[in-house]
């Protein structure tokens, strides 16, 4: 089959388009900017991209077109699509009908750590010798792709892996049930299409689902928390009663979520005391794993934070749903390198260290300088460089909680440019710790005038910045 992808260089569009050339299909695809790292990556497996949505483009004549939901209605092929009774599908529609079905699907949703704990569940049951397909909206350091096929049929129908790292027994797998070959997706509450609007994430019908957090997000598509509630609630809605819905036992939405209707069995992670469900005792880097108050295995690793040791939990609960004992899967973390992006160094000049992060959410922004002063001590500067990119915080939904997400930080710059709200007004209470810049090379001017050696520069955001990181360490060389 030849398909053509509308949007293909976005993480979720250029990992399905991965998966289809894995499958065997001829694939095709277009976006608005063809740019790197996906464009390279796409190249590299011999997918033709094409520059622009140029009307020509139905010439192609594919079997199918699949279509990104930056596509809207306006853009001059989607319109030609239209006017011509050509066959489209969602990019989620897609996925769910020629990749997932049959697999034992384990989704990762929430507002907050998506990518990290789909990466460390996949890299877990990858540990165990079992093989996972995945689709990550990142690049997994202990893979370097973000989407594979991985074993199409189950190496374990009803019992733990048999491969070389296969723990000794405590299979979760209820006998006689008929499991697929794991899948590991990171499931997004985003709109599907133009002309689908429920949350990407009903399309994957999995029997595993985490919810790792919930909290108000892309305030483009959502009128409030309550709406996001509601899809989450039909995720819920499509696991199975042999299923396992593995919940944040912390967060008020997720329990509202689960008043609402639960079918299937409930691990909870982030307990207190004794409770049924997994919980954490020491600090985010050494850790013990307890299972209902027993000690059932220790993790030590690189990363920093309780948002790290919260998305472990979540992980090793997953991973013994599909017969991954806990104490197996806390030696597999052991072994995670993270994801791209995720408090990665990009170099040292001078004595200064300059970080790039995904961080967008003021909850995320928060969660992510204070792991770094965790790091780092009170003894070192953190010079917080950001922009407000994403749609919500474009709007200015959540502004007001900027000075909140930056209070372990000693300095702020703040990229203003495009917003359509002041940020120095949104950022007054901080004072001169806060720094309102409207173009890329005076924000970098502004950093480099400031910055002296022991400093750390963390810049954050969900796109590429501008290329802020190589220019900061250009500036202070």
């Amino acid at each position: 089959m030849h398909i053509h992808i509308l949007g293909i260089c976005g993480t979720f569009m250029g990992g399905v388009a991965a998966l289809a050339r894995e499958a065997g299909h001829r694939v095709t695809g277009c976006d608005a900017g063809v740019y790197p790292p996906m464009s390279d990556q796409l190249r590299a497996l011999g997918i033709e991209l094409i520059e622009g949505y140029t009307v020509d483009q139905i010439d192609l004549k594919p079997d199918l077109f699949v279509i990104g939901n930056v596509v809207s209605r306006g853009n001059p092929l989607m319109e030609a699509i239209l006017d011509a009774g050509l066959p489209y599908t969602s990019g989620p529609q897609w996925l769910s009908e020629n990749v997932l079905q049959g697999r034992h699907v384990l989704a990762v949703a929430g507002t907050h750590g998506k990518t990290t704990t789909t990466s460390m569940l996949t890299w877990i049951l990858e540990f165990a010798g079992k093989q996972p397909g995945f689709l990550v909206g990142g690049v997994p350091q202990n893979f370097g792709v973000s989407a594979r096929l991985g074993a199409v049929r189950s190496l374990s129908a009803a019992g733990p892996s048999q491969g070389a790292n296969a723990p000794s027994g405590g299979s979760e797998v209820p006998a006689g049930s008929s499991w697929g070959a794991p899948f590991v997706i990171e499931a997004d509450e985003y709109d599907t299409a133009f002309f689908d609007k429920r949350s990407k994430f009903v399309h994957y019908r999995p029997r595993t689902a985490v919810l790792n957090n919930l909290e108000f997000d892309h305030a483009d598509i959502f009128a409030d928390l309550a709406a996001i509630e509601t899809q989450f609630h039909h995720l819920v809605r499509t696991v199975p009663q042999s299923g396992r819905l593995v919940v944040n036992a912390r967060e008020e939405a997720l329990a509202r979520v689960l008043e609402r209707g639960c079918w299937s069995d409930v691990a909870r992670f982030g307990v207190r005391g004794d409770t049924p469900g997994f919980r954490a005792r020491g600090e985010p880097h050494a850790f013990d794993v307890l299972k209902a108050g027993v000690l059932v295995g220790r993790v030590e690793w690189n990363l920093l934070g309780e948002h790290n040791q919260m998305n472990a939990l979540a992980a090793i609960a997953a991973a013994e749903h599909v017969g991954v004992t806990p104490q197996q899967a806390c030696e597999a973390l052991g072994q995670f390198a993270n994801v791209k992006r995720r408090l990665e160094v990009c170099g040292e000049v001078n004595g200064i260290t300059v970080y790039d992060d995904f961080a967008h959410h003021p909850t995320a922004i928060r969660t992510t300088v204070d792991g770094l002063r965790r790091k780092i001590g009170p003894g070192s500067r953190i010079l917080a460089v950001f922009e407000p990119r994403s749609n919500t915080m474009k709007l200015g939904t959540m502004k007001a909680l900027l000075p909140w997400s930056l209070e372990e930080a000693d300095l702020a710059f703040c990229h203003s440019g495009g917003l359509g709200w002041d940020a120095n007004e949104a950022l007054l209470e901080m004072g001169e710790r806060a720094i309102v810049v409207d173009t890329i090379d005076a924000l970098v001017a502004k950093v480099a005038k400031q910055a002296k050696a022991g400093d750390h520069i963390l810049c954050m955001s969900n796109g590429g910045f501008g290329g802020i990181h190589d220019k900061l360490l250009k500036a202070l060389g």
